[in-house]
Formats: structure tokens, sequence, C-alpha cells
């Protein structure tokens, strides 16, 4: 992308096409000072899913691992290590997340993450006010609208399968923003116990993310299932007629 309007343009049309009940959320990671930006509230004792909230809500917020509340993301960004706690297994168990400590070590073994100590914040912001470019596009929204983002991936990488990954666990942190940074890859999310504690997510909603530079392609490809796809399946011409029948 060229320029900041294609970006901001891009993002109210996904909002406005898909009927989006939030913002799609930027997320730049900040491995120098200079690239932290100034004047933009910093966050204080918020877990991640918490400031991914924030943002899909139309706030421009900043997030460090002092102000990070939440010690399983703290790791995941190499903010600070894992407690031994959670690398255990025992809190998760604890939480009822799990029945046995084994299950929550592996859980907890698989997480993606950074390297300790590199990253110095999270700037997170609603894509259609960019100022900057993010490194990730994370969406939260009801599963139907996600569903169609996903179909646009599908179309970007010529009908391969769209595969996820997930834990139940970290859904916001990981799942929707380390995974697609990471590994270069999108991914999906249904949420886990944490985010759907500390947020307002509904229950029929859910997480992708994607790395930034498959935002074009992902744009357009909404716009063109637009004409077509989208409303034709939305009609629900299909059950009604089911519905007539004797």
């Amino acid at each position: 992308m060229e320029n900041f309007k294609s970006v901001t343009e891009g993002a109210k049309g996904l909002k406005r096409i898909l009927g989006l009940n939030a913002f799609p959320v930027g997320v730049k990671f900040c491995f120098e000072e200079a690239e932290i930006p100034a004047d933009i509230q910093r966050l204080n004792q918020y877990r991640y899913c918490q400031a991914l909230m924030e943002a899909r809500c139309g706030h421009h917020v900043l997030i460090d691992g002092e102000g990070m509340a939440c010690p399983a993301a703290q790791a995941a960004f190499g903010f600070k290590p894992l407690p031994e706690g959670l690398k255990s297994g025992k809190v998760l168990v604890g939480f009822g997340i799990v029945q046995n400590e084994l299950t929550g070590q592996t859980m907890l073994e698989g997480m993606v993450r950074l390297e300790p100590n590199t990253l110095k914040a999270l700037y997170l912001f609603p894509l259609e006010e960019a100022v900057t470019l993010p490194d990730i596009v994370v969406v939260e929204d009801e599963v139907e609208k996600l569903m169609w983002i996903a179909l646009a991936k599908l179309n970007l990488q010529s009908g391969k399968r769209v595969e996820s990954s997930t834990a139940v666990l970290q859904a916001t942190c990981v799942d929707a923003t380390l995974i697609p940074y990471v590994k270069k890859q999108f991914n999906m999310s249904f949420g886990c116990y944490g985010c759907r504690d500390a947020t307002d997510i509904g229950p029929n909603e859910a997480i992708l993310g994607f790395p930034f530079d498959e935002f074009e392609g992902i744009a357009a490809a909404i716009e063109s299932l637009s004409v077509k796809a989208i409303p034709n399946s939305r009609s629900k011409k299909a059950f009604a007629i089911l519905k007539k029948r004797p």
C-alpha cells in the first residue's frame, strides 16, 4: 500500500460491507523507543485483550510490559518470564480450564512467543484512523462476518484451505496477534477463558488476525464478495423457500 488513505478507506470499506460492530484494529510492534508514538494513552494494569477492546472501540492506546496485567501475555510478548504456577499447569487446573497439570503444561509449552526483552511496547489503534502502518490486523466480531474475511483469504490463496491454530488459551495475544506476526499467517480463534472473562466480547463473537501485508488483498476480495455472494447468502432465500413447503 502506498499511502495511509488506501489503508483507512480499505478499513472503512471492510467495516461497512460486513456491518462490523467495531473497528478492525491495527497492531504495531515497537522494538525501538523511537517507534513508540508520542501523546498516545499508555495503559496501566490492562490485559492485552482489554487493550485490543479499547482499540476496536475507537481508541489509540499503548501497552508495555509494566502496564500489562496478564502474566501469560507478558510472557508471550517477551516482557517477563512465565510464572512457575502457569508453567507447571497448576494455575490452569485451579481455574478449571484443564483437568490435569500436564495438559496445562503442554498448552503453555506450545505458546508462540517473542524473544525475551526485545519488544518495547505495542501500539493498537482503529485501522481506519491509521497514521502508521501496522504489523498485524485483528478483527473481533460476529462469526458470520469473520467467515467472509476467511473466504477472502481463501480467494487470495487460490482455494487452498485456511488452517488455524489455537489452544483455546491466549486467544487475542497469541492466536490473533503473535501467530500472525511470528509465523506470518492468517489465524482464527473462538476466544478463550481469559478474554471472555475480561472483555465485552459477546458469546456469538470470535477473533482473527493476519499480517498487514495481506490487508489490501483481503479488502479487495471483500469488495468482490459484496457484489453477489454476501447479499445472496444473507438474504436466506433458500431457507425461505424451505419454510414455505407444506
